[in-house]
């Protein structure tokens, strides 16, 4: 008697583990249809946001695309030389400055949170900070961009280096904790193989850390630059402008301290223009498929960055 009922138990626990296994494997494939629809309907927005840029945009690329990039702002949409050289400039300016601080400044804070500094409550505090600081919404750090470089360090006059700057402390916060993830990810038995054979501290950095997490926060990086170099709400407060730049003949040194333009300032302008121009619609069309196309082109960078050095690594 006392078999029979072991025995049932041990049938009845069986079925019991294979209603809860079915029950989870349904819920998991629950799940995965809700994710992937999901993804479905963002894909099919953003293809069809695409489309319609484009569409808005054609007429202007297929009818002048080399003026296009080589003009510059101009009042009316019926002028043969608008286009968006000023703009690229001001653009790329401001990638090299996010890059020339950001990149060193966002990986050694990174390098030291996870290699040198200890686990305490500032080391807590500080990483807390940092992330809650890549939460923020752009236009606080125009405001700050504003008030530091704007008005306290150049008197109150826009400048390049004044965008340049407020964008790399927008993208700061973001370096380092995806900088920090890369090296957080790295095998511990690098690091110990490393110290075995008699390697410092910062020899293991050096030759096992940084190599290995090297894909990551490369990718961390320029994908923090593409953000960087789409963003218009800190540039319009620190004083892009929006109307007519006037060609300078100054060295490019001395334009890092004039007023200056970048693309998201030149699209903002030009859809606010389109109301009583219309033809600056189609311009504006064709500036946001030119700022999308160096943004998907910096993001492939990154996926042939990370491949390349991901193979190295193997």
């Amino acid at each position: 008697m006392g078999l029979s009922t072991i025995g049932d138990n041990q049938v009845a626990r069986r079925v019991e583990d294979e209603i809860f296994r079915s029950g989870r494997d349904l819920r998991g494939t629950g799940f995965r249809t809700l994710m992937f629809s999901a993804l479905a309907v963002s894909v099919f927005i953003l293809a069809v946001l695409i489309v319609q840029v484009v569409v808005d945009g054609w007429p202007t690329l297929s009818g002048r695309f080399g003026d296009f990039w080589s003009g510059t702002l101009r009042s009316r949409s019926s002028d043969d030389g608008l286009g968006i050289s000023q703009g690229l400039k001001g653009s790329v300016w401001i990638a090299a400055f996010v890059a020339f601080f950001s990149f060193p400044i966002g990986v050694s804070a990174a390098i030291y949170l996870e290699e040198y500094a200890p686990r305490n409550w500032l080391t807590n505090t500080i990483d807390i900070a940092i992330r809650n600081l890549a939460g923020v919404p752009s236009v606080v750090y125009g405001l700050l961009g504003l008030f530091l470089f704007v008005k306290t360090l150049n008197g109150g006059q826009s400048a390049l280096f004044a965008g340049g700057l407020t964008l790399a402390i927008l993208v700061l916060p973001i370096i380092v904790i995806t900088s920090a993830e890369a090296i957080r990810a790295v095998p511990s038995s690098l690091k110990q193989g490393a110290y075995g054979v008699g390697a410092t501290q910062w020899d293991v950095i050096r030759t096992q850390v940084l190599p290995f997490a090297a894909p990551g926060i490369l990718t961390g990086t320029l994908l923090s630059l593409s953000r960087a170099v789409g963003e218009a709400a800190p540039l319009i407060l620190v004083g892009a402008i929006t109307g007519r730049l006037a060609a300078r003949d100054s060295s490019l040194i001395d334009q890092l301290g004039e007023r200056f333009t970048a693309m998201p300032i030149i699209i903002v302008g030009w859809v606010r223009n389109s109301g009583a121009d219309e033809g600056f619609g189609p311009a504006a069309g064709a500036a946001i498929v030119v700022l999308l196309a160096l943004v998907i082109a910096m993001n492939s960078v990154a996926v042939l960055l990370r491949g390349y050095f991901e193979k190295k690594r193997g």
